[in-house]
């Protein structure tokens, strides 16, 4: 009999473990220690705060509220959804609150294992407001997995406010096994403000995969840079749309670094737009396949050329 909502299983723990891992960080203590809330199948299932950090459950919509103390010291909250079963379209909304001066690396992301006929369907939105001074990452990791004809549907959306001086960092990956998916994030920046965002995508299949950035830079001084670094292999689909404005002195950079293999299509619509006389912005894309001279080399120390390849894609994604 499967487990209740309301109960973790070895595939949850799994699941937990794929998406709350990430390369960039270090002295994570995972959902033992710290704030956290661990959503399952629409159901929250853990809720825990700090003294530094108090999450509440939402009373107008399914989804929490947290809250960061000003001054607080490095904090880890983590956030993460899992979804075990088909015929499930899940909606949350996050919001997060981070006082004046605090540090804070948030860690988020959903599993979807779905071994049924039906679609499993989940859709993130995430508010941040950062006060003056704020320092915060967040992490975002996507997976999907099952033998089930049914689709893995994922569609996050991140909406940012950034104060004075505040810092956001932004790592957004999405690992494997996603069907579909449209992320869009949404942002407006203030004076001195600083928002840095990567982005790594594989799709492979029929998977399609779209990336929406809309970003405001209106305070003086401000600086947005975003990296978005995708794979795009049999016949799956990307598209990287980026529309960027800079409304004072400030500095944007974007850039789309993509591979194709076999039928694999990626298209990059860029959108700068410089309201005011000193605003700096710079896009660059490039798409192309593996070059020929890298497997080679690679081959020559040994390696199969199935090898090679997976080793170019994953310092590619890294």
């Amino acid at each position: 009999m499967e487990n209740t909502d309301k109960e973790k299983s070895k595939l949850d723990e799994e699941l937990l473990g794929t998406i709350l891992s990430s390369k960039s960080l270090s002295g994570d203590t995972g959902l033992e220690e710290g704030a956290h809330s661990l959503r399952k199948n629409g159901c929250s299932i853990e809720l825990r705060s700090t003294p530094n950090v108090r999450i509440e459950r939402k009373t107008d919509h399914p989804g929490i509220n947290v809250y960061v103390k000003d001054g607080a010291p490095l904090e880890f909250v983590h956030v993460p959804v899992i979804i075990t079963k088909g015929g499930f379209d899940d909606v949350v909304y996050n919001d997060f609150h981070v006082g004046k001066n605090a540090h804070v690396i948030i860690v988020a992301g959903c599993g979807i294992h779905n071994d049924d006929d039906c679609n499993a369907q989940h859709d993130g939105i995430h508010r941040f407001f950062l006060d003056e001074g704020a320092d915060a990452q967040y992490v975002e990791n996507h997976y999907g997995e099952g033998t089930g004809t049914g689709e893995r549907i994922l569609n996050p959306e991140t909406d940012v406010q950034l104060g004075k001086s505040a810092t956001l960092r932004m790592e957004m990956v999405q690992i494997k096994g996603v069907d579909s998916t449209v992320r869009t994030t949404n942002a407006e920046l203030g004076e001195k403000a600083t928002l840095l965002v990567t982005e790594k995508i594989m799709t492979t299949g029929k998977q399609t995969a779209k990336t929406i950035f809309n970003v405001k830079l209106n305070g003086k001084d401000s600086k947005c840079q975003v990296t978005s670094r995708s794979y795009a292999i049999d016949d799956s689909k990307q598209t990287f749309v980026s529309n960027v404005e800079g409304n004072a002195k400030c500095f944007a950079h974007v850039e789309c670094d993509a591979i194709i293999r076999d039928h694999g299509k990626v298209t990059s619509e860029p959108a700068i737009t410089a309201n005011d006389v000193d605003a700096s912005m710079i896009h660059e894309a490039q798409i192309g396949k593996i070059a020929g001279e890298q497997l080679t080399k690679l081959m020559t120390l040994g390696l199969t050329e199935k090898q090679a390849e997976q080793e170019i894609i994953n310092g590619f994604l890294a």
